[in-house]
């Protein structure tokens, strides 16, 4: 069948109205939330916002932006992104470059392949892990956050497979020259992986960035709670602070509600990711699909 033919145009049309109504149906959600974050908790409540706010209001932002914890979780979680991402990118390629190599070269790397996996499959649970970060004075610091996942096995995997479809002659040409491996991994591999590097790093960017539960666990201290964590228990905040308010006060907390608040503490959630998700997609898919499908 040609390209060109009839069938195939008319699958080319039904197959881009798919798509448009699959992004309509991925978009309207953002912007029922949008349009809640900045409505007033009466006309919310009343069921009456859809996709444009009602009784326009920055309530539920000047709710959250007046507390300085907001400022301080914001600095934790851009500090965590930074150390995470970071950490999970060196040990990811220090981990993947010698389990990419074959057997007749890295005799052990079945075994350390298979330990690996293990560890993606099976953990030591949540109290033995309390327990070590604990041992470890990590507690209320943000290298709780980075070292229990300095290394993510799945990452790992893509990256792996990535390097095992490069040509084995970029790494022969490299050794002919008298590069060792650091120097071949540093100035061939890196530079022509650019693909699953970006890959690998919006994971572990979307993953700290998102991550709230290892910050309730390992931070004593709410002051220093990554944001996510911030977030999440803001509501219970909305409940608590209708006691012992000012009349200013009381004045905003009830322009806000439960609802409100989470759209709000949604959409600064997922605002930076959307900001940065643009320059690293032109690279994202290709590096997914090459990494996952080599062997």
């Amino acid at each position: 069948m040609q390209f060109t033919s009839k069938p195939y145009r008319w699958f080319l049309r039904m197959n881009y109205v798919f798509l448009a109504l699959l992004a309509v149906l991925c978009f309207f959600p953002i912007v029922n939330v949008l349009a809640i974050s900045f409505s007033s908790s009466t006309a919310v409540s009343a069921g009456r916002v859809t996709f444009w706010p009602i009784d326009f209001t920055f309530s539920s932002y000047r709710y959250m932006l007046e507390n300085n914890q907001f400022i301080h979780s914001f600095g934790t979680s851009l500090l965590r992104v930074v150390l995470g991402v970071s950490v999970n990118l060196l040990f990811t390629v220090l981990v993947a470059y010698p389990l990419s190599k074959e057997a007749s070269v890295f005799r052990s790397r079945t075994v350390y392949a298979w330990i690996f996996v293990f560890t993606m499959l099976f953990s030591g649970g949540l109290i033995p892990g309390y327990l070590i970060v604990k041992e470890m004075h990590l507690l209320d610091s943000v290298w709780a956050l980075v070292i229990p996942g300095a290394v993510p096995i799945f990452n790992v995997l893509l990256m792996l497979n990535f390097f095992r479809g490069l040509p084995k002659e970029l790494e022969e040409a490299a050794w002919m020259d008298g590069a060792g491996h650091l120097r071949t991994l540093w100035n061939i591999y890196l530079p022509v992986s650019m693909p699953s590097i970006a890959t690998v790093t919006l994971f572990a960017l979307v993953g700290h960035w998102n991550a709230w539960f290892d910050g309730m666990i390992y931070m004593r201290s709410p002051e220093h709670y990554p944001l996510a964590t911030y977030l999440q228990s803001i509501l219970q905040q909305v409940t608590a602070s209708m006691e012992n308010v000012t009349l200013e006060e009381a004045a905003l907390l009830n322009q806000v509600s439960d609802r409100t608040t989470q759209a709000a503490q949604i959409f600064l959630s997922i605002l930076p990711i959307m900001a940065i998700y643009p320059f690293l997609q032109r690279y994202f898919v290709h590096g997914l699909v090459v990494g996952s499908v080599k062997g």
